[in-house]
């Protein structure tokens, strides 16, 4: 089976992401670095997309560049992942998918629910794969909980308890650092910063897993650190699309919490409990009976957490392979869009996810400077008539 040619937007050299990214779409051998557009700095990006192989003509100094370059290729590529900052993924992510070129992108998708519904729309009609890299969905324990969820083993889901709450933007000296600044910008990062950076992972965990959307919301906002425009620590309660509730915290300034990223569902006949940080065990507990720990890689899982499975049951699982079976899914669906074949059934988050997430977050940003007001949280174009 030939790769498929890969190209990468940012994720330059000291990236945080950058890395995960490359491991992760390289390591089923399905994608090959053919392209990329790395650094703000075009002379810094060039040379770092030298030493990771990529040839001097497809080293671009620019996104635009890439653009209209890969647009006039016979070889242009199969996919690109567009790893920048906010306010940069709704131009970049237009340009592709007009040009025919099959979308990853970081999250959130767009910086305006508009933007998202113009995404959405463009995706639908040209047939072009929008993704959007919510790329903690590939554990294998959090695919094992939607399949347990979707199997009736709760029965009917009655609260969520979401959480991703980190402390490495507690510390008022730090202000000036170039990757926690353009955080709370709001030229940069939009409305919001914690839930739009964090808050936003953890929400689309709680649909995904469920398989309910938020409908209505109320938030609290606030920013600990001076001078932050936006918050560092958000706490909203949402009314889910079947009766569920979900109690989400996201924060910036926990000091002592690493990374975070947590999920409980409770259910009429038992209950989840999962954490990203401890991502080999799952905590199932029926009703009334003893909590059991559910291992990765051992006997009797769902075909979804045996499939997302990477290494031995007892070895560490790690962040690159989660994000490695968003890419694994993303070519078989560009193998079989480019074969006319079927589309495969797939667990690969949509644009359709991403505009649910940033009407969300926009959401919230409303109801916090209405004091908590209740608000719609659903994108218009998916509210009923």
């Amino acid at each position: 089976m030939s790769r498929l040619s890969w190209g990468l937007i940012g994720g330059g050299e000291g990236s945080q992401i950058g890395p995960v990214h490359r491991l992760a779409a390289c390591l089923d051998n399905r994608f090959e670095l053919a392209a990329g557009a790395l650094d703000v700095d075009a002379e810094a990006g060039q040379k770092f997309a030298r030493s990771l192989g990529i040839a001097a003509d497809r080293g671009y100094a620019n996104w635009e560049a890439m653009l209209a370059a890969e647009r006039a290729r016979p070889d242009r590529l199969d996919l690109v992942t567009i790893a920048t900052p906010n306010s940069t993924h709704f131009s970049i992510t237009r340009g592709f998918l007009k040009a025919g070129v099959n979308v990853l992108c970081e999250k959130p998708m767009t910086m305006t629910v508009e933007e998202g519904e113009e995404i959405v729309r463009l995706s639908r009609e040209t047939g072009v794969i929008c993704a959007v890299n919510y790329g903690y969905t590939g554990y294998p324990m959090v695919r094992q909980m939607r399949a347990m969820i979707e199997h009736g083993d709760l029965g009917r889901v009655r609260l969520i308890k979401a959480e991703f709450a980190h402390g490495h933007h507690a510390d008022a000296e730090d202000a000036n650092n170039p990757r926690v600044r353009w955080r709370y910008d709001p030229a940069q990062a939009g409305v919001s910063a914690v839930m739009s950076d964090c808050g936003i992972h953890a929400l689309h965990m709680a649909s995904f897993v469920t398989g309910q959307h938020a409908e209505t919301l109320s938030a609290d906002f606030v920013s600990c650190v001076a001078p932050r425009v936006l918050e560092d620590d958000a706490m909203i309660n949402l009314r889910m699309s079947d009766g569920a509730v979900c109690r989400l915290w996201t924060s910036a300034i926990s000091v002592g919490r690493q990374h975070g990223l947590t999920m409980q569902i409770f259910g009429e006949k038992g209950g989840l409990r999962w954490s990203q940080e401890q991502p080999n065990q799952l905590y199932w507990t029926p009703l009334n009976s003893r909590t059991e720990v559910i291992e990765r890689g051992a006997h009797g899982l769902s075909p979804e957490a045996e499939a997302a499975s990477r290494v031995a049951v007892g070895h560490a699982e790690g962040m690159p392979l989660a994000f490695a079976n968003i890419y694994r899914e993303l070519a078989d669906m560009i193998s079989a869009q480019t074969n006319g074949a079927p589309t495969a059934s797939t667990l690969c988050p949509t644009a359709e996810d991403g505009l649910r997430s940033t009407a969300a977050v926009h959401a919230a940003a409303q109801s916090a400077k209405l004091n908590g007001a209740w608000i719609d949280a659903r994108p218009p174009m998916f509210r009923r008539t």
